[in-house]
C-alpha cells in the first residue's frame, strides 16, 4: 500500500493560490488536479451542509461520504455564507491575492452574487477566472445547466457507445464529460497561470461538459467530417482498426489489439490460424474493417479455448498488445496500479486511514501528489481567514454572525 504523505509538498504549481467555488464533480475535479500539482486549493462551501457530494451516501466511512473524500483530497475547506455581507467580504478579501478562482455554478449565479469576472478583475487584475458550465458561457445554450448524462447525449458520445446498431443508447460508465471538463479546466488554469507569471495578467478560462464530450469523439468526428457518415456504436471494437476489441475466453474477457498488419499476422500464428491471412475478407486492415462482424465470429472460437492469462502471455511474447478486462477492485489491487501510486492512503480526522486514487501525472523534480485527506466541513475556516489578515476578534465576529462556520 503506497502512502505519499511523507513526500514534500513541492508540486510544480506550488505557490499558486486557488479559490474553489464549485460543487459535485466538474469544478471539484479541476481543483483536485490543481491541488495534486501543488496548488493551495481553498474550497469554499455553503452554509447548511456544504458541497452536495457530502450527502452522496452510501457508501460512507465512519459517516464521511466516500464520494466527497475522493473528489476533495489535498484541499483546505472553509464555510462562508456568500449571501451575507460578512461572508461575501471575507471571500473578496481572499480573492484580492488569489491566483485563480474555479466556479461551476449556473449561468448568472456569480453575477447575482456580485462575483462576476468584470467585478473581480477590477479587484484583482491578475485573477484567473475559470468557469466550467454545461455548454460554455457563449452561444444559444449558454444559460442551460450542466449534467453529465445530457452532455454525453448531445456531444455525440452516446451515439457511439453501446453494443451495436439498433440497441438502446448507452452512456460511458464513468461521468466522462464531468471529469474531462475538470481536466480541461485545470489545463486551462495552468496555461493561464504560465501567462500570468510572464505578464502579471489574469484572464477568463471557459470550458464546458459539452465541449469535454466532443473532445472524446476525435476518431468518430474525423470519419464523419471526411465521409459525411456518422459512425454508430461498435461495442468494444475500433472504427479504424481490426481486430481491436474484446473476446471471451475460458475464464473472462480479453482485449486484443492486433491493429496493424504485422500484429495481425503475429496473432494468427499464436492462435494457430495463419491461413486466415490468405482469406481476402481478412487480408488487409481495410477488408477486416469491412468484414468486422465476420472476422470477430471467426476468431471467437479460438480464444474461447484458453484462459485470459494464457492468451495475454502468448500474445505479449510476440509483441501483440493484449490485456484482461479488470473490475474496478481488480484494478485497485493490480501491481501496476500500486507501482504507479494510483491507490494511496491518506489520514482523515474522522474516517481514519482512507484509500484514494492517486495523482495521474508524475513530475521528476516537483513531485506533487496526494498529501492530505478531504477537509471536514469548515475545517480550515479559522486558519484561512487568519492567513488572509483577519484578526482573532474579526474571525470570531464572522463565526458568531453565521457569515462563516468552522468545524
Amino acid at each position: 500500500m503506497s502512502d505519499q504523505n511523507s513526500k514534500p509538498a513541492n508540486g510544480p504549481l506550488h505557490g499558486m493560490r486557488v479559490i474553489e467555488l464549485a460543487h459535485i464533480m466538474a469544478g471539484p475535479c479541476c481543483g483536485l488536479m490543481l491541488a495534486d500539482m501543488g496548488a493551495d486549493v481553498i474550497k469554499v462551501e455553503k452554509v447548511g451542509g456544504g458541497d452536495d457530494t457530502r450527502r452522496f451516501v452510501p457508501p460512507d466511512i465512519h459517516g464521511e461520504s466516500a464520494a466527497f473524500m475522493m473528489m476533495n483530497r489535498n484541499k483546505r475547506g472553509i464555510v462562508l455564507d456568500l449571501k451575507s455581507p460578512g461572508g461575501k467580504a471575507a471571500l473578496l478579501k481572499l480573492l484580492e491575492t488569489a491566483d485563480c478562482l474555479v466556479e461551476n455554478y449556473r449561468h448568472d449565479t456569480m453575477e447575482k452574487l456580485g462575483l462576476g469576472y468584470e467585478t473581480l478583475a477590477k479587484l484583482n487584475p491578475g485573477l484567473i477566472y475559470c468557469e466550467i458550465s454545461g455548454f460554455g458561457r457563449t452561444g444559444p445554450f449558454s444559460e442551460k445547466g450542466g449534467f453529465d448524462l445530457i452532455a454525453q447525449g448531445m456531444s455525440g458520445l452516446m451515439s457511439i457507445t453501446g453494443e451495436g446498431p439498433g440497441r438502446p443508447p448507452v452512456k460511458v460508465g464513468a461521468p466522462v464529460s464531468d471529469i474531462t471538463a475538470g481536466i480541461l479546466g485545470a489545463m486551462g488554469c495552468a496555461a493561464a497561470y504560465a501567462h500570468k507569471l510572464k505578464t502579471g495578467e489574469g484572464q477568463r478560462v471557459d470550458t464546458s461538459l459539452f465541449e469535454a464530450g466532443i473532445t472524446q469523439t476525435f476518431w468518430q468526428s474525423a470519419i464523419c467530417l471526411a465521409t459525411g457518415i456518422a459512425p454508430g456504436p461498435m461495442g468494444s471494437a475500433h472504427p479504424l482498426n481490426a481486430p481491436y476489441e474484446s473476446f471471451l475466453t475460458k475464464d473472462g474477457w480479453l482485449n486484443l489489439g492486433a491493429a496493424n498488419q504485422t500484429n495481425w499476422e503475429r496473432m494468427l500464428n499464436v492462435i494457430g490460424a495463419p491461413e486466415l491471412n490468405d482469406d481476402p475478407r481478412f487480408s488487409s486492415n481495410k477488408s477486416r474493417i469491412e468484414n468486422r462482424e465476420t472476422l470477430a465470429a471467426t476468431l471467437a472460437p479460438f480464444f474461447a479455448d484458453h484462459t485470459v492469462e494464457h492468451w495475454v502471455s502468448a500474445l505479449e511474447a510476440v509483441g501483440v498488445p493484449a490485456g484482461p478486462v479488470l473490475s474496478v477492485g481488480e484494478m485497485h489491487a493490480h501491481e501496476q496500479t500500486r507501482a504507479r501510486d494510483m491507490v494511496v492512503t491518506v489520514d482523515h480526522p474522522v474516517a481514519g486511514e482512507v484509500e484514494t486514487i492517486g495523482a495521474p501525472v508524475k513530475f521528476h523534480k516537483t513531485t506533487g501528489g496526494v498529501k492530505n485527506a478531504a477537509p471536514l466541513l469548515g475545517q480550515h475556516t479559522v486558519e484561512v481567514l487568519r492567513e488572509a489578515g483577519f484578526s482573532s476578534q474579526e474571525v470570531s465576529a464572522l463565526l458568531d454572525s453565521g457569515a462563516a462556520k468552522s468545524t
